[in-house]
């Protein structure tokens, strides 16, 4: 059994890393095996995130000052939260594929960008294109008329090229 202060540090560290967490996804995890756990810490990482297994009533005292207050408050049973900094269509997406691979993985909430949402807005996140498609689908969107332009020009000249030259196979232009 850990000591008083031992249990202390762990609400501070808890508290420090929820505090720094904009995305944050509570899930249950009975029946799963260690190979099993360890294939999610590895998903989680690969996503950019940070897994941890959380004692309830440790995370609902780390969690009073933070977005994820109510989030934490009242958890029954075997809980484990996975947050990210970054990109949470990443780490959404990778939850959603490893719950589907692994039933006893369950969601129980998320909080995302500072706003809670439920089961099924998770589902809904993982949906999502990820941030780099989103970005490059910007991209695409903002040089398309550009590159349009461009075309254009130079089917002008082009145009005018072969009508000049199909006007002097032709012997069109006399002397």
């Amino acid at each position: 059994m850990k000591k008083k202060a031992d249990k202390i540090k762990d609400v501070e560290a808890l508290r420090k890393e929820l505090a720094g967490a904009q995305n944050v996804f509570v899930a249950g995890f009975e029946k799963l095996k260690v190979a099993q756990d360890f294939e999610l810490r590895k998903t989680v990482r690969a996503a950019g995130g940070r897994y941890r297994v959380i004692k309830n009533n440790l995370a609902e005292k780390a969690a009073e000052e933070t977005a994820a207050g109510p989030l934490l408050k009242g958890l029954v049973g075997m809980t484990s939260i996975a947050y990210t900094k970054g990109d949470p269509v990443a780490l959404a997406k990778a939850l959603t594929a490893y719950a589907k691979a692994n039933p006893s993985f369950t969601f129980k909430a998320g909080l995302v960008e500072g706003r809670a949402i439920d089961v099924g807005s998770i589902q809904e996140l993982a949906l999502m294109p990820s941030r780099e498609q989103l970005l490059a689908k910007m991209l695409f969107l903002i040089q398309a008329p550009a590159q349009r332009l461009a075309v254009a020009i130079n089917a002008l000249g082009r145009n005018l090229a072969v009508v000049l030259d199909q006007a002097v196979r032709e012997n069109k232009f006399q002397q």
